[in-house]
């Protein structure tokens, strides 16, 4: 069977145990079908880069499917009809990506980065920092005042 690479973006305002029976049911329709869900990742809400009917955020969900293209084809028609899907977007692969997708591997590395607070300010911070010279438009004002 071919294999398929999934994402859907649903609306912000939903609750994320809703994004979770969305992607059950998704998964039913396809396991009906006569395919297989290997992996679901939620990727949680995430700013979109453009507005998408009034959202400026949404859930993310990704779906690693192993199915005939008639089952996909059911699952992309049953959310075309909700409400609460704002885009999706499914991908024919050749294979499935091993272990986490990168999306969530970047969050992993993001938490290793050092708090904005220990940053090295440069010379900032140095008490062997020079002044600036005066503006020539200054002295010339000083000259003509006197």
């Amino acid at each position: 069977m071919p294999l398929y690479e999934h994402v859907l973006i649903a609306r912000q305002d939903i609750s994320p145990q809703q994004v979770d029976a969305l992607t059950s049911n998704l998964k039913e329709i396809i396991e009906s079908g006569g395919g297989n869900v290997s992996k679901i990742e939620n990727w949680g809400l995430r700013s979109l880069a453009y507005r998408i009917k009034k959202n400026r955020k949404g859930h993310y969900a990704l779906l690693n499917i192993d199915a005939p293209h008639e089952a996909v084809a059911e699952m992309e028609r049953q959310m075309s009809i909700n409400e609460d899907v704002l885009r999706i977007l499914t991908l024919r692969v050749d294979e499935h990506e091993a272990g986490e997708s990168a999306i969530i591997s970047s969050r992993g590395a993001r938490d290793d980065r050092r708090p904005r607070g220990d940053r090295d300010r440069g010379d900032r911070d140095r008490g062997d920092r020079q002044e600036k010279p005066a503006h020539k438009s200054d002295d010339a004002n000083k000259g003509d005042a006197q």
